[in-house]
């Protein structure tokens, strides 16, 4: 299965952020874009790609344990950015960065421990994609217009391993599904 650990902002959070996104969709060229659902906006902390079905259990446990060895943090979805010239747009994070960077550095780790191969390590840029092109695109005026977006601080209290299920229908614009599979609460409570 196609799996990534995530922080899963709140739907209130989602909410915001869609209003804002709903405004980006209204600038010229916009539907250059893909933009994503905003069912499926995540921070990603470290993708898997396609992991055994007999690695998930270890996978899990040790995602547990990198949970449990956090403490809960503030964040915020903030501002914006793009990798690629314009491949991928996205909405940056604010709050307490060294956290969630610590967070996604044990996702991966604890992937590795459980014998998931997870390539080259690259330094963390917390991100929530909200659109993508197959092709080069100027984005500029969508990240200026993100830069002032500030959404509203939450705590960031728990992990989640979530499947992606791509589409497979064919049909354009078709979004890929997400799934928490598991989710494990930050800190000693945990």
């Amino acid at each position: 299965m196609r799996l990534f650990a995530a922080v899963l902002p709140p739907a209130d959070v989602v909410d915001e952020l869609g209003v804002a996104i709903g405004e980006l969709k209204g600038l010229a060229g916009a539907d250059r874009l893909r933009w994503t659902a905003p069912a499926g906006w995540h921070l990603t902390l470290a993708f898997y790609g396609e992991v055994e079905e007999n690695v998930v259990p270890e996978l899990s446990r040790r995602l547990e344990r990198a949970a449990r060895r956090g403490e809960p943090f503030p964040l915020a979805v903030r501002g914006g950015g793009q990798f690629g010239h314009g491949r991928a747009l996205w909405a940056g994070a604010e709050g307490d960065l060294d956290a969630l960077r610590l967070l996604a550095d044990r996702a991966e780790a604890a992937a590795r421990k459980a014998g998931v191969p997870m390539g080259e390590h690259r330094r963390y840029t917390p991100h929530l994609t909200v659109a993508r092109s197959r092709e080069n695109v100027d984005v500029r005026p969508y990240v200026d217009a993100l830069d002032a977006f500030a959404g509203r601080t939450w705590t960031v209290a728990d992990l989640a391993l979530v499947r992606s299920d791509l589409p497979t229908s064919g049909v354009p614009g078709e979004q890929p599904r997400y799934e928490a599979v598991g989710r494990w609460p930050l800190g000693a409570a945990g």
